[in-house]
């Protein structure tokens, strides 16, 4: 049986700039390039995805420039940009706002961060060819064996694979105090293949 679709979003601080839009359905993979607000909710929506992973923090820290959560990715060796940074509270802002209507559009949303996924799956975390690899030999199809990806969209495709492990239990939640980012259950990621389609 087909997994549910997840979306996997590599948000941008800026529509003028790339956000990676990634779609998982089964092993299947579409991922593509979106922009303005109205074209990621739009494709988001269209597709029904029982979740949305985002790889943006969805809140602001109420003071400082770090959540808990943020510290305790730090203190388990997953370091996070603090959203309270000069350079991602547009991000955040932008976050913030596209996963509020989302909701409002009946849609679960979590907080993700594709390169500690890959760091939790024992993937490369920033050699592109070799993700792109990497997720091939998971089994991923589509777009992923049709064309090189771009970063934007390989983050997305993490963002993605996130969400449907969470969907299967094979996630842990930092922190949940003043925010919750969704990580893998650390293993090697050949573990996984055969397990998430």
């Amino acid at each position: 049986m087909v997994g549910a679709p997840v979306v996997g979003l590599d948000l941008s601080g800026s529509s003028s700039r790339p956000t990676g839009w990634a779609l998982l359905r089964g092993l299947w993979v579409e991922a593509r390039h979106l922009y303005g607000d109205d074209e990621i909710l739009g494709y988001t929506s269209a597709c029904k995805p029982a979740l949305v992973a985002i790889d943006a923090p969805l809140n602001l820290p109420e003071g400082g420039a770090m959540r808990e959560a943020d510290r305790l990715m730090h203190r388990l060796g997953y370091p996070v940009l603090p959203p309270g940074f000069p350079g991602m509270r547009e991000l955040t802002t932008r976050a913030t706002k596209l996963a509020g209507e989302l909701q409002r559009r009946g849609l679960r949303v979590i907080e993700v961060h594709p390169a500690s996924t890959r760091k939790a799956l024992n993937m490369p975390v920033k050699d592109w060819a070799e993700i792109q690899r990497v997720y091939l030999s998971m089994g991923l199809r589509g777009d992923v064996e049709s064309r090189r990806l771009s970063r934007h969209e390989l983050d997305a495709v993490a963002a993605a694979l996130t969400a449907r492990l969470h969907t299967l239990g094979l996630t842990r939640l930092v922190g949940c105090g003043d925010a919750c980012i969704v990580l893998p259950v650390e293993r090697d990621w050949r573990w996984l293949v055969g397990r998430i389609g």
